[in-house]
């Protein structure tokens, strides 16, 4: 399928999504539907095992476009923010991995884009992350007031978010907001043979660990760990479950199929 404001391209089982709405990655509505639909793809999509979303090297992207709330009214504000919710919120339960790769600046919902991808690698360099709103008179809207507390903690993520102060890469990687940092000439390469090392594993597992975590960590415990039973009698009949259980008795690699 075409887009008019990203591509997705694949290398090898990767889905590579380049956002292309120049100059900066500014999302209006149209770009939240086509990521809602690339989202939709990827999921259907057996060939693609692991999505990674990228900018340019200016801009991961710099959030909403300001234009879109110039003269709307709050109702019209509002449902654009329920749609961008719920965008995010497929992105986020998606049944494979989904890394934000980060070369430039993602700013406001850039960020909380960011933030529902599973992984987040940045660059070194003059990138910076924040969720900045507060300094328009407004607050984060695509679900940051949540997702970041959730990753950093709730001090240090209203601090952030209270002041609009931005971090750059090793500050990000010190507060855990990306997982790994990389030199910018090497942050999609590195990025990739990452992606393509999950897409070779029990991708059907994977996705299933993810459903855990992700669903399981805001449930009582008791409730988290009897969907760990659900998931893992989905995985003990899989045919990777058989596989890799026979590969390591052989003292072999496993040939994982993903289901």
């Amino acid at each position: 399928m075409e887009y008019a404001r990203m591509r997705l391209e694949l290398d090898g089982p990767v889905g590579v999504v380049e956002f292309d709405r120049p100059p900066a990655n500014a999302y209006d509505l149209g770009f939240l539907e086509e990521l809602d639909q690339v989202v939709e793809e990827v999921r259907r999509r057996d060939d693609i095992k692991v999505l990674v979303l990228r900018g340019n090297d200016r801009f991961f992207s710099a959030g909403a476009d300001i234009n879109i709330f110039l003269g709307a009214s709050p109702e019209e504000i509002g449902k654009f923010a329920l749609f961008g919710h719920l965008v995010l919120d497929r992105l986020e339960r998606l049944p494979k991995i989904s890394i934000a790769a980060i070369t430039g600046h993602a700013m406001g919902g850039g960020l909380e884009i960011a933030l529902a991808c599973d992984l987040r690698f940045m660059a070194q360099g003059k990138a910076q992350l924040g969720l900045v709103e507060v300094k328009i008179g407004t607050l984060p809207n695509m679900g940051g007031t949540q997702r970041l507390p959730r990753l950093i903690g709730k001090a240090r993520a209203l601090e952030m978010m209270v002041t609009g102060r931005t971090v750059g890469a090793e500050e990000a990687l010190a507060l855990g907001l990306v997982n790994r940092v990389h030199p910018a000439d090497k942050l999609l390469p590195e990025t990739l043979e990452y992606a393509k090392t999950l897409a070779r594993g029990a991708t059907l597992t994977i996705g299933l660990i993810k459903q855990c975590v992700n669903e399981g960590v805001e449930q009582p415990l008791a409730s988290g760990v009897a969907l760990e039973r659900a998931c893992g009698a989905v995985a003990f009949r899989s045919h990777d479950f058989k596989e890799g259980s026979k590969a390591f008795a052989e003292k072999r690699a496993p040939a994982f199929l993903g289901r």
